[in-house]
């Protein structure tokens, strides 16, 4: 009862902060060497760390695909002298909470913990960073849970839809594949893998560091010293730039379901392009989050084609692309997809009104302070900043460069960021008069 009760009031304090405008963010430098950005807010015993190391995914080797998947769901399968039960007994003691994660281009590790518990919820994480067992037990655990997820994915058409664009956009680099891996090189995965891919990315030249709640800027330093100053530096080479298929045109993965799934887009533009706030509203106009969007308006209002339809710039390390997604009946897919080209035609050839982008202002303007809704949500943001080579008094300015924006700068950037005649489309299922290029 007292651990859940602990549990319980982690979850609350990382909730009980209001919605914040102003961050003051202190940048932070261990004795040590490592850097980090850090909000104070000592109103609530509360701190949230997150920790990423950029390369992700995407460093797994030649032929060991999933191995940085597969350890990173295993670093808190014990750790030291403690096996995954007598880990997750340690954590939970604490009312800590941890977590890992992989993405294409980082490996993230969230820390939540209060701050009378500080000093041995960072000794128990310090041991998963540090001294992982890695088990023979805990990884062919992990390894059926990855298992019985890649056997779920092979009938589900979000994922079958992105795995093919994936695949049809970037060749041979490692965003093309899946980094869940497949079954095949998942099962063919040994401990010695596990390990070269712990040793890979888990290096402390490549860590970006946000620190949110009940902790200075000095007590920050001491603590990412004792946590990481272990870490080797000099992990595995970053890859390079993706190379992106640019061929437009129809693909069609058949499955059989009464609904087909469709995702379709082409290249963006780069997070620090001078043109990517114009872009960034353009595309809130076109395809963003409300309902009032062309796209919803156009394909889902006007016409039923289909519950809801979206568009998103995706900005990674590696490569930068619009994309969108729609789902529809079979039979109406076709239409749905001539509509989205029309759309898709319009903006670049039109531009927006005024209306719209006055709209589109005020929206993201006024959302934007939302963001800032808790110590573990901040934290986050002070590493993506840093990660997208953000200026840190972004917060501060990033409403400013949205309002800056001009019906002009709107129609110049959608003029280069639509382009009809690449625009691909993938489609899984069975739809109806749709011709494919495959």
């Amino acid at each position: 009862m007292m651990v859940r009760f602990a549990l319980a009031v982690v979850a609350a304090v990382s909730l009980a902060l209001p919605a914040r405008a102003g961050v003051d963010i202190q940048e932070v430098t261990s004795p040590g060497g490592l850097y980090a950005w850090l909000v104070e807010e000592p109103s609530v015993p509360f701190t949230a760390l997150e920790i990423h190391f950029r390369g992700g995914g995407s460093l797994d080797r030649d032929g060991k695909r999933g191995a940085i998947n597969l350890m990173t769901a295993t670093l808190e399968e014990g750790a030291g002298d403690l096996d995954a039960q007598a880990f997750a007994i340690a954590r939970d003691e604490l009312a800590a909470s941890f977590r890992f994660n992989v993405s294409r281009d980082s490996l993230s590790v969230s820390a939540r913990f209060l701050s009378e518990n500080r000093d041995e919820a960072m000794a128990l994480l310090k041991l998963a960073l540090i001294s992982p067992r890695f088990d023979d037990a805990a990884i062919e655990r992990v390894r059926q849970q990855i298992l019985s997820g890649l056997r779920s994915e092979q009938s589900d058409p979000n994922n079958i839809a992105s795995k093919k664009l994936n695949a049809l956009t970037y060749g041979d680099h490692p965003y093309a594949t899946s980094l869940d891996g497949t079954q095949e090189s998942v099962a063919a995965l040994s401990r010695d893998d596990v390990v070269n891919a712990y040793n890979d990315v888990l290096v402390k030249d490549r860590v970006y560091i946000g620190a949110a709640g009940d902790i200075t800027a000095e007590e920050l330093g001491i603590l990412l010293d004792d946590l990481l100053g272990e870490l080797p530096t000099g992990g595995a080479p970053l890859p390079g730039p993706a190379v992106v298929d640019e061929a437009g045109g129809v693909f069609v993965e058949p499955l059989d379901v009464p609904q087909s799934v469709a995702l379709f887009g082409h290249t963006g533009i780069p997070r620090d392009d001078p043109e990517f706030f114009a872009a960034f509203v353009a595309n809130e106009i076109f395809g963003g989050s409300g309902l009032q969007s062309r796209l919803s308006k156009e394909v889902r209002e006007e016409r039923g084609l289909t519950y809801g339809i979206g568009s998103y710039l995706v900005n990674f390390d590696l490569s930068n692309m619009i994309l969108g997604q729609f789902a529809s009946a079979n039979g109406r897919v076709a239409e749905a997809i001539e509509v989205v080209r029309e759309e898709w035609a319009k903006i670049a050839e039109e531009g927006v009104t005024e209306k719209e982008l006055d709209s589109a202002k005020t929206y993201l303007t006024g959302a934007y302070p939302l963001r800032f809704d808790s110590n573990a949500s901040i934290a986050r943001i002070l590493v993506g900043m840093q990660l997208d080579g953000l200026p840190i008094d972004y917060i501060e300015t990033r409403n400013a460069k949205v309002e800056a924006v001009t019906l002009e700068d709107v129609r110049r950037a959608a003029k280069r960021l639509y382009r009809p005649d690449d625009l691909r489309f993938v489609i899984v299922g069975q739809p109806n008069g749709v011709e494919s290029v495959n």
